[in-house]
Parts: structure tokens; sequence; C-alpha cells
């Protein structure tokens, strides 16, 4: 029986990219869970989390069960409920509302014009996407990092969500809001205009047009971008990265300004992390982005070709139907 063919730009079309976003990035940062845990910890906990290794280590062998970790493979997989529906549902939003917006976007010009002003359409369709997609993850990355940095709150999503609630209020799953917006929104801009150039540039130099490619090649090209995209993410995002994982750890009434400065500049007694702790993590952080982001392009492809959709990359945004 012959495969449906899916309209370009249609509901279904768009609903379809929404799909492919949920398996891209729930699947990928679940799978990575434990590098995250240890990741969040070593920005969060330095003194029992100096090192990447010397973190699976401690964990694994139990040498940390005193803080609430379970030892063994238990301690490493520790929130990967909130992982996972958190960066399904971001993703749902993120691939969806980018192809959404980038059509929408490049509909308002002409052809001409929005092959000249590409840039400028994956920078307003990807920022306005991830906007609305961090909304959707923003409580779940609270509970996320609550349990991973102070894992005797709660063993998951099922019992710390509710605690959460009953102890903070709701309102303050959204404390970590403007530093998500801080991480996610430069790092999604970088994350599909890098992609969408690196493909282009890999495309223009391939001995065949990607058209004449069969699917496994296009696949080869769509990971390339992704990887190479996502290293420059993790650079640029990190910072905020950083500052995510201690505001969802911290105790403490008052405005974001107030707590960004409490974490940067500490007090007499308990002194801030600086600069320089802006960057805790920053080795492992950028070797998981990488690879994530290369396996989310490679998913999403993946996915767009399975149900008869062309692969993501290498080409200008959507001319207008005549």
């Amino acid at each position: 029986m012959a495969q449906k063919q899916i309209e370009m730009y249609s509901a279904e079309y768009f609903a379809m990219c929404g799909i492919g976003g949920i398996l891209s990035c729930g699947l990928t940062h679940t799978a990575v869970t434990p590098l995250d845990l240890v990741k969040c910890n070593a920005q969060a906990n330095p003194q029992f989390f100096p090192s990447t290794v010397g973190g699976f280590k401690s964990i694994y062998r139990g040498e940390v069960a005193h803080l609430g970790f379970d030892k063994g493979f238990a301690g490493l997989v520790k929130g990967w409920g909130p992982t996972f529906w958190g960066y399904s549902a971001q993703g749902l939003f993120k691939f969806g509302l980018y192809e959404y917006f980038k059509y929408a976007i490049s509909h308002t010009m002409t052809d001409e014009q929005a092959l000249a002003r590409r840039d400028l359409i994956y920078i307003a369709a990807s920022a306005s996407a991830e906007f609305i997609a961090d909304i959707a993850l923003c409580p779940l990355e609270a509970i996320k990092v609550r349990v991973q940095t102070t894992p005797d709150f709660a063993k998951g999503l099922h019992d710390g969500l509710p605690k959460f609630i009953a102890q903070e209020g709701f309102g303050n799953l959204y404390a970590g809001l403007v530093p998500l917006w801080a991480r996610q929104v430069p790092y999604t801009i970088i994350k599909f205009v890098a992609f969408e150039r690196i493909a282009e540039w890999v495309y223009s130099m391939a001995p065949k047009k990607k058209e004449d490619m069969n699917k496994t090649e296009q696949m080869g090209v769509v990971f390339l971008s992704g990887y190479l995209a996502g290293i420059l993410c993790g650079a640029v995002s990190h910072p905020a990265d950083t500052l995510v994982s201690k505001i969802n750890k911290l105790k403490m009434a008052g405005s974001i300004g107030d707590k960004f400065n409490h974490i940067y500049k500490g007090t007499p007694e308990a002194p801030g992390i600086g600069f320089a702790g802006l960057w805790k993590g920053f080795a492992p952080r950028v070797v998981m982005i990488g690879t994530l982001t290369g396996l989310q392009w490679f998913i999403y492809g993946a996915f767009k070709a399975a149900v008869g959709l062309p692969t993501p990359g290498g080409a200008a945004p959507a001319k207008k139907q005549q």
C-alpha cells in the first residue's frame, strides 16, 4: 500500500514536525540524563562533584549516598521523568513552531526577499518558537534540577511536583524562566541558524545536489551539521545554564535580580560563584550538547524522511504557491 503523501505546509505537515520534535528532544535528553546529572551537580554542588569522571564514580559507588543519591545505575538516572516529559513538550513547540514561523514569515515577502533575508527568518522563527517552548519546559526543568541537585527532596516527577507546589507555590515553578530564556533562546537561534547554514554549505561542497543524494547521504549531512551547530550552542549558552542550575536549587525570597546577585556575588560568609563559576561543568556540557544536537537533528530528519517529508537543511525558505 502506497504511503499517503503529506501536503507540504499543511496542518498535518506542521503536526508531523511537532511529533518529530517530541522524539528528537524527549529521547535524546533522557538518554543523556547521567551526564546532565553530573553536570548540574558540578555547577550546584562543586564540593562533592569536582570533576565529571569523579562525579560518575561517586554516584555509582554510593559515595554520595548521604546526600540522597541511590547507588549504581539507579542513582545515575535520577530525574529522568521530568527530563523526558519536559523536553518532549519543549521539542513539540520548538520544532513544530519553528517550521510554522519560518513558513509564515517567509510568506510576508517575495521569494527573492525571503532568500536574501533567510538568516533573519531563521532567527525570528527559532527565537519565537523557543520563547513559547520554554514556557512548557520551565516547570518540569525546575523539578528536574531540584531532584538532581537535592536528591533527598523527592524521587522524581510524581512526588516532586506536588511537593514543590505545596511547599513553594505554583508560581515558583517559573522562577527560572528568565534564565531559561537566557540559556535556551540564544542556544536555539544558533542551533537552527548554524544548522541551516552549515547544511547549506556542506551541500554546496558536495559532488552532487541534495535532491540527487539518497536518504543515507542526506542524513550524514544532517548529523554533521547538527553536531557542529551543537558545539557552538553549548559554548554560547553555558553561563545561563549554570544560573538555571543554581537558581532552581536556591531557596530564597526576592526578585530574579536579587537571586542573580546572591549567586554571583554571594555574602561575606558564603562567597558567590563569580565569573569563573559560570563556566563550571563546561567540558561535559559541550560534549553533551554537541552530541545531543547532532542526534536531535538526526532523529528529526529520520522521522521526517520516514513519513515521506524532505530531510531538514539545505533548502531556501518555502516558496509561495502560485
